[in-house]
């Protein structure tokens, strides 16, 4: 599951705190405190046929992580959309594109790990790729990684925040073992999702995922539970032990960058009959219909003075 680069990224343009350049000559001062200790948050956002699904609830989540950090300075939603708005106008941007959006805290007067440093107010990333669906159709392969997710009394998993050291460990994992990812438990020894996205599975018709204690609120995962309830669908937030998961009828992952994936074969044991389930494939296509139906126009593709 190793991704490809796109010819059509290329000669991106990317936005740092306004200003916009090519990729190859945009950068961050090497005092920003992203750099000097991963001191930001981000999100992961998809725009579709001009439009951004869950824009509203992606920039409170931006925000609630930056003021569980202390941000001297957040930017409104208005500035940040508007900012997006420009980024995908320099680069001709209307569908299939995947957006990373990161909030540093900005940049320090001398280098170290005090707060107190940052008088510059904080530095504003927009990357926008063009950037499909990036999960298998057919079914993923996982295996379960000795790296375990924090809790909130060791890091609070509700702050979205651009440390993603434990991810890295567990997908590098992954890598060794041939599989496309890792699932993470927790400190209690549930699952927690995986080192990219949530977790689901399927058991006798009903729906179930393991609670946000130790992984943050996914914006893709809440919709799926959305759906569930608006169609009828049984479905249960619990706690979920990697058994449950190894003899469930369908498995399924979820996130912004790779929508809903089937997972087919966990720790070399094959899930249901090895393929895609039922369910898995009905969720997956009223998840798309919620996309091509709702979503934030932020600006006209044909104005560039939006």
């Amino acid at each position: 599951m190793l991704q490809k680069f796109n010819d059509k990224n290329r000669d991106l343009i990317v936005n740092i705190n306004g200003k916009l350049a090519h990729r190859n000559e945009a950068g961050v001062s090497p005092f920003d405190s992203s750099v000097q200790g991963g001191d930001a948050v981000w999100e992961g956002l998809r725009l579709y046929k001009g439009r951004i699904f869950k824009l509203g609830e992606h920039l409170d989540r931006l925000r609630n992580s930056a003021l569980a950090l202390a941000f001297a300075e957040i930017p409104s939603h208005d500035v940040i959309t508007q900012e997006i708005c420009r980024t995908l106008q320099a680069n001709d941007m209307y569908d299939d594109v995947h957006i990373r959006l990161t909030l540093t805290r900005g940049v320090k007067l001398t280098s170290g790990m005090d707060p107190r440093l940052n008088q510059a107010g904080p530095t504003l990333i927009v990357l926008a790729e063009h950037k499909a669906p990036v999960y298998s159709t057919t079914g993923l392969s996982l295996i379960t990684s000795s790296v375990r997710r924090f809790s909130p009394d060791c890091l609070d998993p509700k702050i979205h925040h651009n440390n993603l050291l434990q991810s890295i460990l567990a997908k590098i994992e992954a890598n060794a073992a041939g599989a496309d990812d890792a699932v993470m438990l927790d400190t209690r020894g549930f699952v927690a999702e995986t080192n990219a996205t949530h977790l689901f599975l399927v058991d006798d018709g009903s729906v179930r995922t393991p609670r946000t204690v130790a992984c943050p609120e996914g914006i893709t995962r809440a919709t799926v539970l959305e759906l569930c309830t608006l169609h009828g669908i049984a479905h249960e937030v619990t706690d979920l032990s990697l058994a449950e998961f190894y003899r469930a009828d369908e498995v399924f992952c979820t996130g912004t960058m790779g929508e809903l994936a089937a997972v087919t074969k966990i720790d070399g044991r094959q899930i249901g009959d090895g393929g895609v389930g039922a369910l898995t494939l009905r969720l997956s296509k009223l998840f798309r219909g919620r996309t091509v139906q709702e979503g934030t126009v932020v600006c006209d593709r044909v104005n560039t003075n939006c």
